[in-house]
C-alpha cells in the first residue's frame, strides 16, 4: 500500500478474527478431503483430481506467459522482495464449489481451484485477485485475522481487478444517471461480500469496518497506478510504463 496507507496502519482498529480467512474453502490445505456424492462423481465428472490438476497447471502457465497484467503483478512482487516461483507459490487444488481461488498467507501461496476455475479466463481472474492479496501481504505485512486489514485488501482487489461501469450496472449498483459513485459502490459491495463469506460479521460490524478503511484503501492504486477501464488499453499502458515505477528490471 502507499506510504500514507502504511502510516495509517497504527490508526486501524485492531479486531482479531481467529483462523485465517476462508481456510474452510480449501480443505486440502490442512490435510482434509473434499466430500463428494456418488452422483457428482458419476454424472458431473468430479473426482478426477489428477486430470484437473494437469489442466489447471497448464492454464496457469499459459496465463503467466501471455497476460501483461499478471506479468506486471509478478514484477511488482519481485521488486518488493517477494518473487514468485510458480512451483512453490501457486498451487492447483480442489476447493469448495463457491470459490475459484484463495491466498494462504501462512504458506505464502496462491491456490487456484482446479475444479471451479476451469477456463483460462477464470484462472486469470483468480490469479489477478489473489496476487493483490499476496502483494499487500508482502509490502504492508497485513494481518488477515484483522477485519480492517482483510476488508482493505478485498477493497483493493475489487478496485484494481474487478469493478467497472458495466459490471456495476449488472450488479445493480449503477445506472446511467448515477455514474459518479457507481464504481465505489461496486467495490464496496464486492469487498463486503468477500469478507462476509469468510467471517461471521454483523451488518453493523461490516459497515463500521467499511467506514474506517474505505477511503484510504480505495485510493491506494499500487502497483497499477490506475483503475482499469473495460474495453480500454489500460492494461497495455501499465505494462509499457512498468519501468517508470521500478518494475520489470532484472
Amino acid at each position: 500500500m502507499s506510504e500514507e496507507t502504511n502510516s495509517n496502519q497504527e490508526n486501524i482498529k485492531t479486531e482479531t478474527l481467529g483462523d485465517p480467512a476462508g481456510i474452510e474453502f480449501f480443505p486440502e490445505r490442512r490435510g482434509d478431503k473434499i466430500s463428494r456424492s456418488w452422483f457428482r462423481v458419476l454424472f458431473l465428472g468430479e473426482g478426477r483430481d489428477n486430470l484437473q490438476k494437469v489442466k489447471c497447471e497448464r492454464q496457469i502457465h499459459n496465463v503467466v506467459s501471455e497476460s501483461p497484467l499478471i506479468k506486471l503483478m509478478m514484477d511488482a512482487l519481485k521488486s518488493s522482495g517477494c518473487g514468485i516461483d510458480l512451483n512453490r507459490h501457486i498451487s492447483c487444488e480442489p476447493c469448495s464449489q463457491v470459490v475459484t481461488g484463495g491466498y494462504d498467507a501462512e504458506m505464502n501461496q496462491i491456490v487456484v481451484c482446479q475444479n471451479t476455475a476451469t477456463s483460462k479466463a477464470a484462472v486469470h481472474g483468480a490469479l489477478a485477485h489473489e496476487m493483490v492479496h499476496m502483494y499487500d501481504f508482502c509490502r504492508a505485512h497485513i494481518d488477515f485475522t484483522n477485519v480492517d486489514h482483510l476488508l482493505c485488501t478485498e477493497i483493493r482487489a475489487a478496485n484494481l481487478m474487478h469493478c467497472s461501469f458495466m459490471s456495476a450496472m449488472v450488479m445493480g449498483t449503477a445506472s446511467l444517471i448515477r455514474i459518479k459513485k457507481q464504481h465505489q459502490e461496486c467495490v464496496k459491495r464486492k469487498a463486503l461480500a468477500s469478507v462476509v463469506a469468510v467471517r461471521d460479521l454483523t451488518e453493523e460490524e461490516a459497515k463500521d469496518a467499511m467506514d474506517r478503511v474505505f477511503t484510504k484503501c480505495y485510493n491506494d492504486l499500487e502497483p497499477l497506478g490506475r483503475r482499469l477501464r473495460r474495453n480500454s488499453n489500460d492494461i497495455a499502458r501499465i505494462y509499457r510504463e512498468r519501468y517508470l515505477y521500478g518494475y520489470g528490471h532484472s
